[in-house]
């Protein structure tokens, strides 16, 4: 009976260490999906890429080697990556835009394929905004800088037949801590897999690089 105490420390311990640990499940997650375009051949895309539309190609700067959209002609352009799911993931990457005059490009990241969601910058209007389809559900103000490379995370969570949609966008080295936008949708969504939009509207390639595809958190 001495040592019953002993024990029971040990397992309280052992309770402890556990609920300590990190609750994100990309703690401990490998990536599903992961491409930064390094060993892709330069003017080529991805073989497991599914271009919608645009003259994608993989190009190269000081070293560095990402997906391009050239700036002509200006409509939306989009391809899809990855595998498909309804929920439960979560789909990050960086993406380059610059204006010219008065003119700006829109960008972002999706999920669900071409009817899910997709979390898109408008610098023309100083916004972040979330579509579901070509249907705009909710949008944020967020000033953005041309020339820098914007970082995007979105993820999809389905919870007691709710799809909770949490996204946000964010330029420099610290990612903000909050989501800055949320959206519940009681609305069945589709499988689809991720993807990447361009709009040049300013005339001028957008550039995307270090795409991943995680399990949400």
């Amino acid at each position: 009976m001495r040592h019953a105490p002993a024990a029971a420390l040990a397992a309280a311990l052992a309770l402890v260490s556990i609920t300590a640990r990190p609750t994100t499940a990309l703690a401990d997650s490998k990536p599903l999906f992961e491409q930064d375009f390094s060993k892709v051949e330069l003017s080529q895309v991805p073989s497991d890429f599914l271009v919608l539309d645009g003259q994608f190609a993989v190009k190269e700067e000081a070293g560095n080697r990402f997906l391009e959209l050239p700036g002509a002609p200006l409509d939306t352009f989009g391809a899809l990556f990855g595998a498909s799911a309804p929920a439960g993931v979560q789909v990050s990457g960086r993406i380059f835009g610059t204006k010219q005059g008065r003119r700006f490009p829109m960008f972002g990241l999706g999920l669900n394929g071409v009817p899910g969601f997709k979390l898109e910058v408008a610098p023309a209007k100083n916004a972040l905004e979330l579509y579901k389809g070509d249907e705009l559900k909710l949008s944020v103000p967020f000033e953005w800088r041309s020339g820098e490379w914007t970082q995007f995370r979105l993820q999809i969570r389905k919870i007691d037949g709710v799809f909770k949609v949490d996204g946000k966008a964010w330029q420099g080295a610290t990612e903000p801590k909050d989501w800055q936008v949320r959206f519940d949708d009681k609305t069945e969504t589709p499988a689809g897999r991720p993807a990447l939009w361009g709009m040049p509207f300013s005339g001028t390639p957008i550039r995307f690089d270090d795409l991943k595809v995680m399990p949400a958190e």
